[in-house]
């Protein structure tokens, strides 16, 4: 039976670098920050890191030798975790495959590409909340009414974000649009045309909301 973590406890990696390099890394339950020197391998770690998780399957939760990355989890007896890969380089699509999928939208980059996948979380994710306020609204229950009146909060918390953290550029979220769409200057325009420091701080904040409270 499949149970999530709350949080990964440690990452190690054996033979990083042909064997020149043994890595075990400690991490808490809220941020962790991996800082180093351009070339010194922060990558390398995060991508193992991922492609690890990304082929764990159920029983193989500490060692996996294939790939010399051993994982472990909080609580331990957990057997997979719920987690994003976020781009922080804004590099041009190189795949034609994925640029077949996007024809008509105004995609070049691969911060582009995760806002487009993103776009489409974000309508799912305000039909299923719409959904829930409309069942607990037809009950009648002062107490149904309290809680769709909170299930309404964590969206609004996002666009103040966003409001607040874009002012300086002054593009305030579109908030009567079902999709991410920004205002400048009595123009609408869509995230893809965001800076690329912007991008990432939306996609980021558009993770954590779309994912709905899961660690």
């Amino acid at each position: 039976m499949e149970k999530k973590a709350q949080y990964i406890k440690s990452i190690e990696i054996d033979s990083l670098w042909s064997n020149r390099k043994h890595i075990y890394w400690e991490l808490r339950p809220d941020v962790n920050i991996l800082s180093g020197s351009n070339g010194v391998g922060k990558s390398t770690i995060i991508n193992r890191s991922a492609r690890h998780l990304k082929v764990m399957r159920e029983g193989e939760i500490t060692t996996n030798p294939e790939d010399g990355v051993t994982v472990k989890f909080f609580p331990e007896d957990s057997t997979s975790i719920n987690f994003e890969v976020i781009s922080s380089v804004d590099r041009p699509i190189m795949s034609s495959e994925m640029l077949e999928k996007v024809s008509g939208a105004d995609i070049r980059t691969e911060l582009d590409w995760q806002l487009y996948n993103l776009q489409r979380r974000y309508l799912n994710y305000q039909v299923n909340v719409g959904n829930r306020i409309i069942s607990l609204l037809s009950t009648g229950n002062p107490d149904d009414q309290r809680l769709a009146t909170e299930l309404t909060k964590p969206k609004k918390q996002f666009q103040d974000l966003v409001d607040e953290l874009f002012a300086p550029t002054a593009k305030p979220i579109v908030r009567d649009s079902n999709e991410i769409m920004f205002s400048q200057y009595g123009e609408t325009i869509p995230p893809y045309m965001l800076s690329s420091g912007e991008k990432q701080m939306l996609v980021i904040l558009l993770t954590a909301l779309v994912q709905e409270g899961h660690p």
